[in-house]
């Protein structure tokens, strides 16, 4: 009992909280023995205390003769052998020194490493140091897969220390929108109407395509895709496609811009003369009717009109009683005005003139002449010479009354 009273006299020196410097003494199932410097005792390891991965091998991370400096947890006295040693902790002298650290940072910015995906979020580690961030702070846009920023090492902004309750909350999505506008600001600080840019197609919608221009997502409406008409954004263009753009109108308050990729291609009108002149038979597709005649595709972007007239010898009441959407026909070219997209067509004059349809034309064109309103015939109403000079008792002279 004396000797064992004196043992624990010796070490009286060493109590929990401390922090002491401990050599490394054997290192073995799981935990490394240590040597505590100057006491006479020796402490115990663990894997748990040296690491917040469980799956580390202990033997990479300390090594027999290493010199360490940890946190003294407790005493631990022996059943069976009456020694006594401390559990030591080089994982909480670490955490320690980090809230040391944090105390009165908020708002500053530190890099983090995400070591698993939790409910409502995300663990990171700082220093040693575990902190936590919302699922509603990691992006710009709520993030549900979480798993996929695990064992990433990101910046993040601090927003709460407060050691007492081990609370410790950051915010990557602070940074992302402060990187993010500050990245805004230069690209429109360098964005010009009418300039041609080059982007990466971001993503696409059904009324369009959004283009990165480097921190600045522009739109390309569905009309400013292609110089064809009613086409699909995904039959134009693919997510991550490089693309060159005109910038049609800049919003640096909204933060929008306007751009357009039909604007930076030749256009369907570019050189028709070239390719289409009057007298030219050629084969189109209808495209679309009207009350006044047919739209007819006769190159790629490029409707002519067959009007009403110009479908048929015969009398056409409605171009739909003649022809149909997707028909494909043979027209000749009556006139092309490239100036105002014009392209005038027309199937009746590729077919012969029926006789009887040649009488109705003349018959047409008798019923469509204004009439002329009838001439009435001058006329005298002279009385014969025989009449003239009589009176009217002359006249009635023999009339009894």
């Amino acid at each position: 009992m004396n000797e064992f009273e004196d043992l624990l006299n010796s070490v009286s020196e060493v109590a929990p909280g401390d922090v002491v410097t401990a050599e490394v003494l054997t290192v073995d199932a799981g935990q490394a023995n240590v040597a505590i410097s100057g006491t006479g005792v020796e402490g115990v390891l663990t894997l748990r205390e040296l690491t917040n991965d469980r799956e580390a091998d202990i033997n990479e991370l300390v090594k027999v003769g290493e010199t360490l400096e940890l946190l003294v947890l407790r005493q631990v006295v022996g059943k069976d052998t009456d020694t006594v040693t401390y559990l030591v902790s080089k994982k909480r002298l670490e955490a320690r020194k980090a809230w040391d650290k944090l105390v009165g940072r908020e708002d500053e910015v530190v890099t983090v490493k995400a070591t698993r995906a939790v409910k409502g979020g995300l663990s990171v580690e700082f220093e040693g140091l575990r902190g936590f961030i919302p699922a509603s702070m990691i992006d710009t846009r709520f993030t549900r897969n979480t798993e996929r920023f695990v064992g990433q090492e990101f910046d993040a902004k601090i927003k709460e220390v407060d050691p007492a309750e081990n609370r410790f909350i950051l915010s990557r999505r602070d940074v992302v929108e402060e990187t993010a506008a500050a990245a805004r600001q230069e690209v429109f600080s360098k964005l010009t109407v009418g300039e041609n840019v080059t982007g990466k197609v971001a993503r696409i919608t059904s009324f369009g395509a959004f283009i990165d221009l480097g921190g600045v997502d522009g739109l390309v409406h569905l009309t400013e895709l292609s110089h064809e008409r009613n086409v699909s954004p995904k039959s134009v263009v693919t997510v991550g496609d490089e693309v060159e753009v005109k910038v049609l109108a800049i919003d640096e308050e909204e933060g929008r811009v306007s751009l357009s990729l039909k604007a930076t291609t030749p256009g369907p009108w570019d050189g028709v003369e070239q390719k289409l002149a009057a007298g030219d038979v050629i084969e189109g597709k209808v495209k679309r009717l009207t009350d006044f005649g047919a739209f007819v595709e006769v190159l790629p972007g490029i409707d002519g009109l067959v009007h009403i007239s110009q479908i048929s010898h015969k009398r056409v009441e409605n171009p739909k009683d003649a022809l149909t959407v997707g028909q494909d026909v043979t027209v000749k070219v009556l006139e092309v005005n490239a100036a105002d997209e014009r392209v005038s067509l027309s199937i009746k004059a590729l077919e012969e003139r029926p006789a009887q349809a040649e009488g109705e034309e003349k018959a047409e064109k008798r019923e469509s002449r204004p009439r002329r309103p009838k001439r009435q015939e001058k006329r005298d109403f002279e009385l014969p010479e025989t009449q003239t000079g009589f009176s009217m008792a002359d006249l009635f002279g023999d009339i009894e009354l």
